[in-house]
């Protein structure tokens, strides 16, 4: 029997049995960590950010013209596959940007320079809810070409001749406090808050014609299609049917 000594390892090889494997990458445990962590952090960005854009955004609501279907706080989240004229119906929430001159001029309060930094990155990426700003939200009454009235000998308003039972307004609010008689402009929709009495929505805006209260389609951002918060409220939201049975004009 021979005693066979083995080699020493050349040079540059690991010995037998050694773990001390030199890693390819570069870096410690900590730095592959860290960098793992924040490519996962960019890639959530990335998707959050898609589905800020073109799926689902959440905003919160700082008034009350929608009272009590959507209270000051409320957070909602927005569908933007239903926006455009084929998607919106008569009865959906929706979000629409300002057609110009819905809203008064506000200032955001101050945060200072960092927390401002902070909130704008998240909204704009999808992971904060967004305030109104230049956006509001208001309940489809009716669409293109629809006759919009009000108000009855019962006090109900009516679309295309229909009077609608209005089970969603806010208690004790009538239809409208001021009469009107409008059709509904072409490639557009006539909007009201819940919350007749403390909403400026399309009546508040037009010149008597239906013209200039009605909201053109290209401004609507999306559909409210559930409450997330609170959790004591949330909700998905369905189109009353007073409005889902009004005929078409």
């Amino acid at each position: 029997m021979t005693d066979e000594t083995p080699a020493p390892p050349a040079q540059g090889e690991d010995a037998p049995g050694d773990d001390r494997a030199g890693d390819a990458s570069g870096g410690g445990p900590l730095w592959r960590f860290v960098r793992e962590l924040l490519i996962i952090a960019v890639i959530a960005l990335v998707i959050s950010f898609v589905i800020k854009t073109f799926l689902v955004q959440a905003f919160w609501i700082p008034s009350g013209s929608m009272e009590e279907t959507l209270e000051v706080g409320d957070r909602v989240l927005v569908s933007k596959i239903q926006a455009g004229p084929t998607g919106i119906d008569r009865g959906d929430i929706v979000v629409f940007e300002d057609p110009g001159g819905w809203l008064p001029t506000s200032t955001e309060p101050a945060r200072g320079p960092v927390l401002d930094v902070v909130v704008s990155t998240l909204e704009f990426v999808g992971l904060a809810a967004t305030a109104e700003g230049n956006h509001l939200i208001k309940r489809v009454i009716g669409k293109a070409g629809d006759r919009v009235e009000c108000c009855d000998a019962q006090g109900r308003m009516s679309v295309n001749g229909q009077p609608l039972e209005e089970d969603y307004l806010y208690p004790g609010d009538a239809p409208s406090q001021q009469p009107f008689d409008v059709t509904v402009a072409d490639d557009s929709i006539w909007v009201m808050g819940d919350h007749r009495t403390n909403s400026r929505d399309s009546r508040a805006n037009d010149d008597g014609s239906g013209a200039t209260g009605s909201v053109p389609t290209d401004h609507v951002v999306g559909q409210a299609m559930t409450l997330v918060w609170p959790l004591g409220r949330a909700e998905w939201f369905d189109n009353p049917t007073t409005l889902t049975s009004v005929p078409d004009p």
